[in-house]
């Protein structure tokens, strides 16, 4: 072949592989759901629980900048787990042109998934709507997940059939007052804490907390390179991209991929819904 042939066949090859890989993390990706399955062992956990499943959901983001039937679709799929607590960890909406698109929303939460047990939520930054600093959107989003049968936390603690669920409120948003749950934390009780961002992890709340965290928020970064750490984190600890992190004092740290994305593209980080299996710590 001669060189100029084979520039010419290499460069082709190269766009096309270009054009296929964008189309990839555009059209399939996004909409590629994948169930990830844990053990989750908790200290105390009650005999009555053991080999319960809980499912987590995170980062909906309802609006107008994907096709928000893929959750819909996502959510009818976790129906079929039967699982016995399902967890929100945050961010159901994305704001569109600065408005919330409430109407999207209130049709999605017709399909939400409920636990046997207990189903808990807590409140993303996106949440609170321009800037996180929109309290009446904050409260407006809480009412109707509230009205959809989703026990919301914010900075509150609620005990479902033996297993203790603490809920912080957003880091970013305007009631971030974990110390008021945590300060008269019960260790002796079977205990699992959600917080949407997992910086909260490197702060001085948890008042000697050893257990399980659930955390959204990162969506994995969206798009990662192979063997390499995602380039993009809105984090200030990079080590809280997703999946299963030990932390000090024995606490460990689970970061979900998000189910929705703020924009339709995803590479080597497909949308997750997490399942974990209880089990004695």
């Amino acid at each position: 072949m001669e060189r100029r042939t084979f520039l010419r066949t290499t460069m082709y090859g190269l766009a096309g592989a270009g054009v296929a890989s964008g189309l990839y993390a555009w059209q399939v990706e996004p909409f590629w759901l994948e169930f990830v399955t844990i053990k989750m062992p908790v200290k105390n956990l009650p005999d009555a629980l053991i080999g319960k499943t809980l499912m987590q959901i995170s980062d909906l983001h309802i609006g107008k900048r994907f096709d928000y039937r893929f959750v819909i679709d996502s959510l009818q799929r976790a129906k079929e787990y039967k699982p016995d607590f399902v967890v929100y960890t945050g961010d159901y909406i994305s704001l569109h042109n600065g408005e919330v698109q409430y109407d999207e929303l209130h049709e999605v939460l017709q399909h939400i998934v409920h636990g046997e047990l207990g189903t808990v939520g807590i409140l993303g930054n996106h949440d609170y709507g321009k800037n996180w600093r929109q309290a009446n959107v904050a409260d407006t989003i809480a009412t109707l997940l509230s009205d959809n049968g989703i026990v919301m936390l914010r900075n509150t603690r609620q005990e479902f059939n033996g297993l203790n669920v603490i809920g912080f409120d957003d880091y970013w948003g305007l009631n971030f007052h974990p110390e008021e749950v945590m300060g008269n934390h019960q260790p002796e009780k079977a205990t699992i804490v959600l917080c949407h961002n997992p910086d909260v992890c490197d702060t001085d709340v948890w008042n000697g907390y050893r257990g399980w965290i659930l955390s959204g928020h990162t969506h994995g970064g969206q798009c990662k390179p192979p063997f390499l750490p995602p380039p993009m984190l809105p984090v200030k600890n990079k080590r809280y991209s997703s999946g299963v992190i030990d932390i000090d004092n024995d606490r460990t740290l689970y970061v979900n991929r998000a189910l929705g994305h703020l924009w339709q593209v995803r590479f080597n980080v497909r949308p997750e819904i997490t399942l974990f299996e209880l089990m004695k710590g």
